[in-house]
């Protein structure tokens, strides 16, 4: 971090809240959930555009479900974010026997199946808060290869190459170019995938489709089935949650997905997105509903979000 060129902003990360996540890493775990609940309420109350975000994805996915459920839902998103955002620490500098014991793991034979078949791997992780801290467990346990955005914040960005490879993973940024990845994964090195974010600006015909989620039509990602094909993969979902009281995180792994890619880009992303929903609706309070999921939309339909 020596060559970064510091903005004033820079200073309060740097002097304030950066020492005090260092310190956090070395509570309990248990100390920063519970600071967490209590942050995550005031943002709820406080952070207005974000949380009527929240509440415009969860009535569009649960149309099912009465006001007040949502408003629940969505609440304990925000403590749920709060919550993992103030254990950041822990993905930057605890060590790796420290990650491993507040890491509970579920269904890991379909992972270890996978891996000693010899298969290419990818790990469909969605957007659950706690995905950090997943993809850094399982680089303790396995070469892995992960795709990040890179954080405006110079300092976090820092942080968060750091945490994500300090154990041997390999990362390349979401922009760059998927031949290394593509490179990476035949050399034995699982993927670690995000798909499910809104292309925005970047939506382009032969990149994304549109497919539903939630039985809404959302702006999907081709890439995860290009990737499949190219290097024959096995895909496995994977979630990471954090777990009440601050007892720690849960890798849960699913079975892989069958029958995938079927060549057909608009029936893949619906397959991928079928198998997200899966997950989110197991832990619903733990994705991250605060993205506008459903921003782009096709010619002529009106934004959910106005």
């Amino acid at each position: 971090m020596n060559s970064i060129k510091f903005q004033p902003g820079y200073w309060i990360s740097l002097l304030l809240v950066i020492p005090m996540l260092r310190i956090l890493s070395l509570l309990p775990l248990s100390v920063t959930y519970h600071l967490g609940t209590a942050l995550g309420s005031i943002f709820y109350l406080l952070i207005s555009t974000r949380r009527d975000i929240a509440i415009k994805n969860l009535a569009l996915c649960f149309p099912h479900y009465k006001q007040s459920e949502i408003d629940v839902i969505a609440k304990n998103t925000f403590r749920n974010i709060a919550r993992v955002a103030l254990a950041s620490g822990i993905n930057w500098w605890s060590s790796k026997e420290h990650i491993q014991k507040l890491i509970q793991v579920e269904n890991l034979a379909y992972f270890e199946d996978a891996v000693r078949s010899g298969s290419n791997i990818i790990l469909l992780a969605p957007h659950f808060v706690a995905l950090e801290i997943g993809g850094i467990y399982l680089s303790t346990v396995s070469p892995i290869t992960s795709v990040y955005q890179r954080n405006k914040n110079p300092l976090f960005n820092a942080l968060t190459i750091h945490g994500r490879t300090r154990f041997g993973a390999l990362i390349t940024e979401r922009q760059e170019s998927t031949l290394g990845i593509v490179r990476q994964m035949k050399n034995c090195h699982p993927l670690y995938y995000l798909p499910d974010q809104d292309p925005g600006i970047h939506w382009h015909p032969k990149q994304s489709v549109f497919a539903p989620f939630f039985n809404e039509q959302a702006a999907t990602w081709t890439t995860l089935s290009r990737l499949a094909k190219i290097t024959d993969a096995i895909v496995i979902p994977c979630k990471t949650e954090i777990l009440s009281k601050g007892k720690g995180f849960k890798v849960t792994f699913s079975a892989p997905i069958t029958n995938f890619p079927t060549g057909n880009p608009l029936s893949d992303a619906a397959i991928m997105n079928q198998a997200i929903e899966s997950l989110v609706r197991d832990i619903p309070d733990q994705y991250f509903w605060v993205h506008k999921r459903f921003k782009t939309q096709p010619v002529g339909v009106a934004s959910h979000y106005e």
